[in-house]
This record gives structure tokens, C-alpha cells and sequence, in this order.
């Protein structure tokens, strides 16, 4: 049978595979449409398989916050090569992937609890690298006075969700709470927090600080008194790098994001607090 131009074309839109896979996919199967489309499905998937194993460190972290704030979704999904993570497919593959995160019920608990096996093997073939989804994140903030906002930079290479309450919902619905909620997110994502406060500082982590800290004074003719005094304050500077409410303001150096808070809290007539928040840099 002869395979014409229209016939490749034609397999080529049905399943994404290149001129020279088609063409030899319908001569191998005399033309029948169908069998040249499993074929080819057969041999992606196998190709899939053996793309699996290559390392995927670019990719795309997708977020997704509900109308309301009161769900939010950050999906980190990798692939080989920027080339594939700024393809359409793969911008779509991904935004697939972050609505399913956002829509389960009950949440997934990891990324391995996702039903998506087939949908990225298919993805892997058409794309030709591996694809993986390397973590998600979820918050479900409920009824109440918390709302979340998601903050993507980059492209997508760094996303952060983060939770922040007022004392009634319709405060936290307020114009003001959002642009509050905003600032904070990009402050997480600009500055790269690892704690909210110094009291969510776990003890071990303290005491690590403070070893290294005493090690580094080790050689100085110093008295323990002065010693300790100097390790204090390597502690408060460690403090302003690690915990979001004792940094500086991206915006305004002058102005600790706890100050931020305070002010905001006294416009809006009730306390905010920041009550968590997740950050994603692909390939953290």
C-alpha cells in the first residue's frame, strides 16, 4: 500500500511522534491507521521507560491558589533540558499536573501518590527526556480567618504559598490583607527564609549554630564571658538570615517584616500573623 504525505501528516498530529517514526510506523503496519498509532505508543513508552532513568533537574514549579485563598498548590515538575520546560506540551503537561494536585480529594500526601503514570510516560515520549513531578506542597487553610497567596519568579524556577490570619474573614478577605500577604510572599521568595519566627528554631539547629560559632572564636584571647556575648550576636544575625519576621524588608531595608506586620495589623484594626509557608527553587 502506498503511504502518502496526508496519511503521515495525519499520524503525526494523532500522536506527536517525528516524520521518519510515522512514515516507517504505517509501512510496517501496510497503512492501518490504528496499529501504526499503537505501534508507535508501544515503542514510546518503552523509550519512556529507558528515558526514566536520565536526570531531570529543569522543569517548571507550578502554583495555584483558590478564589477564595483558602487552597493552594505548589507542584515542582522536572525535565531534562529549559529547551522542554519552555515548550508549550510541557507548560500544559504541568499545569495538568498542578490542577490535579489542587483538585484531589482526599490531598496526596507526595508527589508518589499521584495517579499519573501513563499521562507522563505519554509526555516522556512525545518530549523525548524524562519527566518527573519531584514534590507538591498543599495547604487547606478551612473556614475562618486565614487566606493563602502563592508567588511564582522566574518563569517558574521559584514559587512560594504562604498562610497568613487575621481575627475575622473579613479582614482576611481585605484589600489590605492581600497586598500584606503578597509582600510577604515575595519577601520569602527574594530573601529565602527558613523559619517564621526564632522560636520555631529547633534546639539541635541552635546549638549547631552556637558549636560552630565557638569553634570559629576558638583562638581568640578572649574571656568566656566576652565569648558568649559575641556568639549572641553571630546568633541574632543568624536569626535575621534564617527567620522571615526578623529579616529586613525587600522593599525597605529600614523595616523588619515584624514591623511590617505591626503597622499592617494597626490599619486593619486586628492582629496578623504569618502561620506558615513552603518555598520551591527548582532543584533544591
Amino acid at each position: 500500500m502506498e503511504i502518502t504525505t496526508e496519511m503521515v501528516k495525519e499520524l503525526r498530529q494523532r500522536t506527536g511522534a517525528g516524520i521518519l517514526d510515522s512514515k516507517k510506523a504505517l509501512q510496517d503496519t501496510q497503512g492501518d491507521m490504528q496499529r501504526a498509532i499503537d505501534l508507535l505508543r508501544e515503542k514510546g513508552l518503552a523509550r519512556a521507560a529507558k528515558k526514566a532513568e536520565r536526570e531531570a533537574k529543569d522543569g517548571v514549579i507550578e502554583a495555584r491558589v483558590g478564589a477564595d485563598g483558602k487552597r493552594g498548590v505548589l507542584v515542582e515538575v522536572n525535565c531534562e533540558t529549559d529547551f522542554v520546560a519552555r515548550t508549550d506540551a510541557f507548560r500544559a503537561l504541568a499545569a495538568d499536573l498542578a490542577g490535579q494536585v489542587f483538585d484531589a480529594n482526599p490531598p496526596y500526601a507526595t508527589a508518589a501518590d499521584m495517579p499519573n503514570v501513563e499521562q507522563i510516560k505519554s509526555a516522556i515520549a512525545q518530549l523525548g527526556e524524562n519527566i518527573q513531578v519531584r514534590r507538591i506542597a498543599r495547604y487547606d487553610v478551612g473556614e475562618g480567618a486565614s487566606a493563602l497567596e502563592v508567588y511564582v519568579h522566574a518563569g517558574g524556577r521559584v514559587a512560594v504559598l504562604v498562610e497568613l490570619s487575621a481575627q475575622t474573614s473579613e479582614k482576611a478577605q481585605s484589600a489590605a490583607f492581600k497586598a500584606l500577604a503578597h509582600d510577604i510572599a515575595l519577601q520569602i521568595a527574594a530573601i529565602k527564609p527558613v523559619y517564621v519566627r526564632p522560636e520555631d528554631v529547633p534546639a539541635g539547629v541552635i546549638e549547631s549554630e552556637r558549636a560552630i560559632y565557638r569553634a570559629q572564636l576558638a583562638e581568640e584571647k578572649k574571656p568566656a564571658n566576652v565569648i558568649e556575648r559575641i556568639i549572641d550576636g553571630k546568633l541574632q544575625k543568624f536569626y535575621e538570615d534564617a527567620c522571615l519576621l526578623n529579616q529586613p524588608f525587600i522593599r525597605d531595608d529600614k523595616v523588619k517584616i515584624a514591623a511590617l506586620i505591626k503597622q499592617a495589623s494597626g490599619q486593619l484594626g486586628e492582629a496578623v500573623q504569618v502561620k506558615r509557608f513552603v518555598r520551591f527553587e527548582l532543584g533544591d
